[in-house]
């Protein structure tokens, strides 16, 4: 596998966990920061500019999750796909502690 494969996964693993928040903010109608509130990532954006951004992210967790080959063979490819999920996860969890309430 060439490096850009286990990149691939690593942001593949960003992305997809990055849907999450978003994702069921928005279907729960509750708003939530996104980078096109005001300011971004401080301003709470709506429930539909939630549910979009969260449907762009899974499309570009998919294309990179496909285009890092991942495989049960290549443990390496799952390493760098789970470093993405606990990088993107640990981030969120310190920017977001002092989020808006509703």
């Amino acid at each position: 596998m060439n490096w850009y494969h286990y990149v691939a996964c690593f942001f593949a693993g960003m992305f997809l966990t990055n849907a999450v928040p978003h994702f069921v903010h928005g279907i729960s109608g509750d708003r939530f920061p996104t980078p096109f509130a005001h300011p971004p990532g401080k301003g709470l954006s709506s429930a539909t500019v939630n549910v979009a951004w969260a449907l762009a992210n899974i499309l570009a967790g998919f294309f990179l999750f496909q285009g890092g080959q991942m495989s049960a063979s290549n443990l390496w490819t799952f390493g760098c796909f789970f470093a993405g999920i606990a990088l993107i996860s640990i981030m969120s969890s310190i920017g977001f502690r002092t989020k808006h309430p509703n």
